[in-house]
């Protein structure tokens, strides 16, 4: 793993060397014993562009290092060479990253451009959807929030945790919109999902003090 690492992270350098090593043995014995450094060389160099390094943007955000994961975002310098999938990656990537240091504006832009190229896995689209129905939510964009959280629940999410984020905040614009029938329903499927998040569980006691006393 962490041959792979390093391959990822020096795989330019590695493939310009390799080219120039080709390019010497091309002088010195022919095409033919140069043919695998050409080769592997410009492999290297077409998955630094055509991939990029978002494989050890996760290494470091496992770590919990921020600092390192945004440094290997900002060193893709041409995102739009990235492989279509792998640029919904990235842009997904930056848009959590806005998030974590409270930018809405820009997290929103990036991930509508990840939900816009499209991505593979349904349930990663899910949880962008997610994302954006909540920063909405945050701007007082209650409507649209409105609509991309249930396309989110729509599209499917990675988890029971998203999962519960999603039920509890429609049982919250429910309530708000004075939909209580529906905002029992929604309560009751947070609830059933048994979410272990403590800010989730937070707003499950808080809401529990009083939703059985509301009407329908």
């Amino acid at each position: 793993m962490k041959f792979y690492s390093f391959l990822i992270r020096y795989r330019l350098q590695i493939g310009i060397i390799l080219l120039v090593v080709g390019l010497a043995a091309n002088i010195w014995s022919g095409f033919w014993p140069a043919f695998p450094a050409y080769l592997v060389g410009l492999i290297l160099i077409a998955g630094h562009f055509f991939i990029g390094p978002l494989r050890l943007v996760q290494e470091y955000m496992e770590k919990g290092d921020m600092e390192g994961a945004e440094r290997v975002v900002k060193s893709v310098r041409y995102p739009n060479l990235l492989y279509k999938p792998v640029r919904s990656a990235y842009y997904t990537v930056k848009g959590q990253m806005d998030m974590m240091k409270q930018d809405f504006e820009g997290a929103e832009k990036n991930m509508k451009r990840g939900i816009d190229l499209g991505s593979p896995v349904k349930e990663v689209e899910g949880a962008n959807l997610l994302q954006i129905g909540m920063i909405n939510m945050q701007k007082g964009n209650f409507k649209q929030g409105e609509s991309y959280i249930r396309q989110a629940i729509r599209k499917g999410l990675p988890d029971k945790e998203n999962e519960a984020a999603a039920y509890l905040q429609m049982c919250n614009i429910m309530m708000n919109k004075r939909e209580f029938r529906a905002a029992k329903e929604f309560f009751k499927k947070t609830k059933a999902l048994k979410p272990t998040n403590p800010e989730i569980i937070k707003q499950i006691k808080e809401i529990e003090k009083y939703i059985s006393r509301i009407p329908g």
